[in-house]
């Protein structure tokens, strides 16, 4: 094997996914080599040995081609300076590079290993940036250590640092003894990943340690598919399948692992079902507290409560309807009640009488939804304060809890509210919910407002239907369309869809269109233009990247979320001088651009930039926009609800994705003003009524759909629904049974 060592003068392409690096290196001899091989955290300046072999390649001419690596520490006072400069240490820039080893020379990297308090005798570097450079510059040289080894095992370089911070210096004697804690706990590395490990560092394929992994491997991703259980038996089938190994093996360890607390085995409905710890506690504290907020006595209102309805509309300057009047009865009058309806149906109109009740009687009450969207909604309707359910339960740092975060009203520390009203309850997921019921005290009631026939949370579980469908909660289900809501055809054809009639379009002065397109890229060009043009000219005030919101089914595909993001970045933000941009994986995060987070990170710093306050947690589906991108720092600065700004470092750039289209799951609890829709084929799972009317109930001024008609009306007649594997409504059944 051939060595080459020399200085990286200039990065030609580097991808952060897996390391892949083509650079320019000048050597000892003044010579200047193309090298290509996988190098992690390459920056300008850095020394390196390579091994590997010269090569001529048929388009690019001569290279050096290296498997392995080994980077070369400078001693010269210059070498030190550009090393320093490059930003591999942060608190580093080339302004105080200059100074260090104008202070210290060749002796500054061991001083900065051995002594780095002699750093606060440089101008400018104080305790806090001293720390930061100490910390950083430690975190190197261990991380370098980390992606030697796993680049040894295929494994992305960009997960190293991951992996350092959750286990730091120990990280390689830990991996070689379990690798599958990899999957168990660093978010985006699979068992796929920790079984290539395993089998390189010669683990058995009948591992416990692998079957067990395998087995909670299986029960996370069904989980990530809405499930909070497996049935038994479908669950050994998948694991079979999944590692190849015997169904009875697999049956034997799954039966130990209860005792080891991973996993819960129950019946549910007659048949034996496998859960996630933290689904199974989860589903059994919802359904108890509950039904605890059911039998506890509640604070009573001692006003008339006709009366106060009254002074209600009065004060509103409007008449409830029939079956306004019973929902907002029955949240006065029960612990726990349902209230749902689709569209125009007068839901807001619902939760802003029962605020009035509730605080002319004199009781605190809380009002929440599951995204900052809705929640502002709520607020700009009411005039009455909402929050995300995460804000209301106060999510904070909290040591005790391993993933840095908790909530701090809890059981421990419950909420002052005697009433919590939630919107867009179909949202919430099993987990959500549990913090939720958790932090309730006793004797409060709790308000569920949402509509039951969008599709169900992103999350696992399917709890605002399963409380419907139980029947024991006091559901109130409204029907009728409010005359004002009647002249919106978005309105109406939500209503149509829901019933399987097929919806109106292109009616004149109206706000639901379809443009007839047969080709996929017909349908893709035609988005663009009326994303980047038509829309903005023909709305007043609608600013094409925030107003307008192209929602998808799909991921892949030419009107996939992923090329679609991609187009229209291009039209609506495209390159320019002066604009910032980072390139991470197979996508371009460019200054200007509209973004979401695709995971929920509880540890994640903002900072509001209007009342300077400050707070953690960015989560799945928020939307926001990359107001700079920090080259020298590496680091993206989003802010999210127009005020929240968060900074991402290299370590967080997975956790957003572009956000000119989104699914329509993930466009969920949040409203546009404008949406467009592609309508070609999908996957026939995938084509349901449900999903075609939860897109379509995300727009207030106009819904552009962009295709074909007949596979709109294809959804239509789908009324499919993909069954979920979900406990909840079976035990609360229980209870209704045993009551009755």
């Amino acid at each position: 094997m051939e060595e080459l060592r020399g200085c990286i003068e200039e990065i030609v392409f580097h991808n952060e996914e897996n390391g892949y690096t083509v650079a320019l290196v000048s050597t000892e001899q003044e010579e200047l080599f193309t090298v290509v091989g996988n190098l992690p955290f390459a920056k300008e300046g850095s020394s390196f040995s390579f091994f590997g072999k010269t090569v001529i390649h048929p388009n690019y001419g001569l290279q050096f081609s290296f498997e392995e690596y080994k980077e070369i520490i400078p001693t010269t006072k210059e070498g030190i300076e550009v090393f320093l400069a490059s930003g591999i240490v942060k608190g580093i820039g080339p302004k105080t590079a200059a100074a260090i080893v104008g202070r210290f020379g060749e002796d500054t990297l061991e001083i900065m290993e051995n002594d780095p308090e002699r750093l606060l005798e440089v101008d400018g570097i104080g305790s806090k940036k001293l720390e930061q450079i100490s910390d950083s510059f430690k975190e190197h040289k261990e991380i370098s250590s980390i992606v030697m080894f796993l680049q040894g095992h295929d494994v992305a370089a960009g997960y190293a640092a991951k992996i350092y911070k959750k286990y730091g210096a120990n990280a390689i004697r830990i991996i070689e003894e379990n690798p599958y804690r990899l999957a168990d706990e660093i978010w985006g590395i699979g068992f796929r990943t920790a079984d290539a490990i395993a089998e390189k560092l010669g683990i058995r394929k009948d591992s416990e340690y692998r079957i067990e992994s395998g087995i909670k491997h299986i029960l996370s991703r069904e989980a990530g598919e809405g499930h909070t259980y497996l049935p038994k038996k479908e669950l050994i089938e998948k694991a079979v399948y999944t590692m190849g190994v015997d169904s009875s093996l697999v049956e034997d360890i799954l039966d130990t692992m209860p005792f080891k607390g991973d996993i819960r085995i129950e019946n549910i409905e007659s048949r034996a079902c496998v859960f996630l710890m933290a689904y199974f506690y989860a589903e059994t504290n919802v359904c108890s507290n509950l039904i605890r907020l059911l039998r506890e006595e509640h604070k009573q209102i001692f006003s008339d409560v006709d009366g106060l309805i009254r002074a209600a509309e009065e004060k509103m300057d409007l008449t409830l309807e029939e079956e306004q009047l019973r929902a907002v009865k029955s949240a006065a009058e029960n612990g726990v009640c349902v209230i749902t309806g689709g569209p125009g149906t007068g839901k807001t109109t619902i939760i802003n009488t029962i605020i009035n009740i509730f605080d002319e009687s004199g009781f605190d009450t809380a009002v929440a939804a599951p995204t900052g969207r809705a929640a502002k909604r709520i607020t700009e309707t009411s005039g009455y304060e909402a929050k995300t359910i995460h804000r209301l339960l106060e999510y904070v740092y909290s040591p005790e809890n391993g993933e840095g975060m908790g909530f701090s009203r809890n059981e421990n520390s419950p909420l002052d509210a005697d009433v919590v009203i939630i919107d867009e309850a179909s949202m919430i997921d099993i987990l959500l919910m549990n913090a939720l019921l958790n932090a309730m005290k006793p004797g409060s009631r709790l308000v569920l407002v949402g509509d039951a026939d969008q599709l169900p949370p992103v999350g696992a579980g399917n709890v605002l239907r399963d409380i419907i469908d139980s029947e024991l909660v006091h559901t109130v289900k409204l029907n009728r369309i409010f005359r004002q809501a009647e002249e919106s055809l978005i309105v109406v054809n939500a209503h149509r869809i829901n019933k399987g009639e097929y919806p109106y379009y292109n009616e004149k002065d109206k706000d639901y269109f379809l443009l007839r397109r047969n080709t996929a890229s017909g349908i893709l060009e035609t988005i663009k233009e009326l994303c980047k043009s038509r829309l903005p000219s023909f709305y007043k005030d609608c600013d094409a990247v925030r107003d307008v919101q192209v929602i998808t089914p799909v991921k892949k595909g030419m009107t996939g979320t992923v090329n679609l993001n991609k187009e229209l970045q291009d039209v609506l933000n495209p390159p320019a001088p002066g604009i910032n941009e980072k390139v991470f994986k197979n996508r371009v995060f460019r200054e200007g651009d509209k973004v979401m987070q695709i995971k929920n990170n509880y540890d994640i710093q903002w900072k509001n930039l209007e009342d300077f306050s400050e707070g953690r947690g960015i989560f799945n589906g928020d939307i926001g926009y990359i107001k700079s991108i920090d080259k020298e720092y590496n680091e993206i600065t989003v802010i999210f609800e127009d005020v929240k700004a968060a900074l991402y470092d290299a370590t967080r750039f997975d956790e957003l994705e572009l956000a000119y289209a989104v699914t329509v799951h993930k466009s969920q609890g949040s409203e546009y003003p404008v949406v467009v829709m592609p309508m070609t084929w999908i996957p026939p799972v995938m084509a349901t009524r449900n999903l075609l009317y939860t897109a379509v109930t995300r727009a207030r001024l106009a819904v552009i759909i962009v295709g074909n008609p007949d596979i709109m009306n294809e959804m239509v007649d789908n009324n499919r629904i993909t069954e979920r594997y979900s406990g909840l409504k079976a035990r609360l059944r229980v209870f209704l049974d045993y009551e009755i």
